[in-house]
C-alpha cells in the first residue's frame, strides 16, 4: 500500500533579526530534516518535549507554516509546488484540531456558522442543506444539533474541543493533523475525546499525525512513534516496539519521566545532565551529546574497541550495557559548566536514522546504541 502521506527531510527555520534594519543575522532550526510516512487510517504519534518541533512539522505539513525545504507528498501530490485554486482543493482532505479549543474559535461567531463556514467556502453546500449538515456533524460529535445556535464561551472545554473536531471532519479529510488535542481537558474528558478520534478513524479511515506530549496517551492511540529532539526525529518504531524496546538515550530518558500508573510500583527516573541547548545554535554532529550519558560512557572507554561498558545512568537502579566500537576516540566537551568527555564521532559526525535490534522498522540516530 502506497503511503498517503511521505515527508522527506522537511525543514523549517525562522530568521533572527537585529538591528535598525532588521537585517538577519541567524536562523531557529525549529524542523532541521525530518522524514516519515503514514498510511491511510494509520495514526503516528510525535513525541518529545516542548520546543522540539512538532508542532511546526504538523502546521508545516499543512502549509500553514512555510516551509524552508525538503518535500510533502499527500496522495503523491506534492503539496509544496501547489498554488491558489489546486493548493485550496487539496486542503479539503487535510485538516487540523488545535490545541486550544477556546483560542482556536471566533467568539463572535455562532457554533452553526463556525462548523458551516468551511462547508460553505468549498461550495459543498449552502443555506438548508448546510444546517442539516451541521447538525449531523453535531450530534456525530455528541452535541445536540440546537448547540448550532451558541456561542462557544457557552460551552466547557471538552465541548469546545468536540465542536473543533466537527469543523475538522466536515470535509470528510483523509488526513487530521491532532496538535495536542486532549492536553487542556481533564483526564476523563481526555478518554471520551480519544475514543471518538479512534471511532472516527475507524468509520472514515482517516489517518492521523498525533502530537502529544502524554506518552501513556500516544502509546494507546497510536500504530507508530516517532520521537523528536532539537527539530530532528532520533527514533521511530512501531508503538508496542518503542515503548518495550527503546534504543535512543533521549527516547530512554523520555519513557523513565513517564508516570506509573500502577499504585506502590517506582519507575527509574533518569535525569539528564547539561543544558538544553537552543534550536538556534544546535551543538555539531549529535544535537544530544552534550547531554548523552552513553556517549560519556562509551568515551571512558574509546581506546579499546572491544571494551564492554555497563553503567547505571543518573536516578536508574537498573544498569545499561554497550560495547564500544572504533568512534576515533574521545574529545572534552562543555555543558552546563561541566567538562567530560565524549566520542568524538558524536560530536564532528551527524548520526543518521538506521535499523537497530528489535522489529523491522526501528529506526534510531544514535552512534552508540545497536
Amino acid at each position: 500500500m502506497s503511503a498517503l502521506l511521505e515527508v522527506r527531510d522537511l525543514k523549517t527555520y525562522f530568521p533572527i533579526r537585529s538591528g535598525v534594519l532588521a537585517r538577519t543575522v541567524g536562523w531557529v532550526k525549529a524542523v532541521d530534516g525530518v522524514s516519515f510516512q503514514i498510511q491511510p487510517g494509520k495514526t503516528l504519534g510525535l513525541v518529545g518535549e516542548s520546543g522540539c518541533g512538532k508542532t511546526t512539522v504538523g502546521r508545516s505539513i499543512l502549509r500553514l507554516i512555510p516551509p524552508t525545504a525538503g518535500s510533502v507528498a499527500f496522495n503523491r501530490q506534492d503539496l509544496l509546488a501547489l498554488r491558489g485554486e489546486e493548493l485550496r482543493r487539496i486542503r479539503r482532505k487535510m485538516q487540523i484540531i488545535f490545541q486550544d479549543p477556546v483560542s482556536s474559535l471566533n467568539p463572535r461567531m455562532r457554533i452553526g456558522n463556525i462548523i458551516g463556514e468551511p462547508i460553505e467556502v468549498h461550495k459543498i453546500a449552502s443555506g438548508a442543506e448546510k444546517r442539516k449538515m451541521v447538525a449531523s456533524l453535531l450530534q456525530r460529535v455528541g452535541l445536540d444539533e440546537n448547540d448550532a445556535n451558541k456561542y462557544p464561551h457557552e460551552f466547557s472545554g471538552g465541548q469546545r474541543q468536540r465542536i473543533g473536531i466537527a469543523r475538522a471532519i466536515a470535509l470528510s479529510p483523509d488526513f487530521i493533523v491532532c496538535d495536542e488535542p486532549v492536553s487542556a481537558l481533564d483526564v476523563s474528558i481526555q478518554g471520551q475525546i480519544l475514543n471518538l478520534l479512534a471511532d472516527l478513524r475507524a468509520e472514515r479511515n482517516i489517518a492521523y499525525l498525533f502530537i502529544a506530549h502524554n506518552l501513556a496517551v500516544v502509546e494507546h492511540f497510536s500504530d507508530d512513534v516517532a520521537v523528536m529532539y532539537l527539530g530532528r526525529i532520533v527514533e521511530k518504531a512501531d508503538a508496542r516496539e518503542l515503548y518495550a524496546n527503546p534504543k535512543h538515550p533521549y527516547t530512554i530518558a523520555l519513557l523513565s519521566a513517564a508516570p506509573e500508573p500502577e499504585p506502590g510500583r517506582k519507575r527509574d527516573r533518569i535525569v539528564l545532565g547539561g543544558e538544553v541547548p537552543s534550536p538556534a545554535n544546535p551543538p555539531s554532529g549529535c544535537p544530544f551529546h552534550p547531554r548523552c550519558q552513553l556517549t560519556r560512557e562509551a568515551a571512558k572507554g574509546s581506546g579499546d574497541p572491544s571494551a564492554l561498558i555497563t553503567f547505571s545512568p543518573r536516578g536508574m537502579t537498573g544498569s545499561i550495557s554497550l560495547r564500544v566500537l572504533d568512534f576515533g576516540g574521545a574529545v572534552e566537551v562543555e555543558s552546563g559548566g561541566e567538562k567530560f568527555p565524549v566520542l568524538k564521532k558524536c560530536v564532528t559526525e551527524v548520526p543518521p536514522l538506521e535499523a537497530k535490534d528489535g522489529k523491522p522498522g526501528h529506526t534510531a540516530a544514535c552512534w552508540v546504541t545497536k
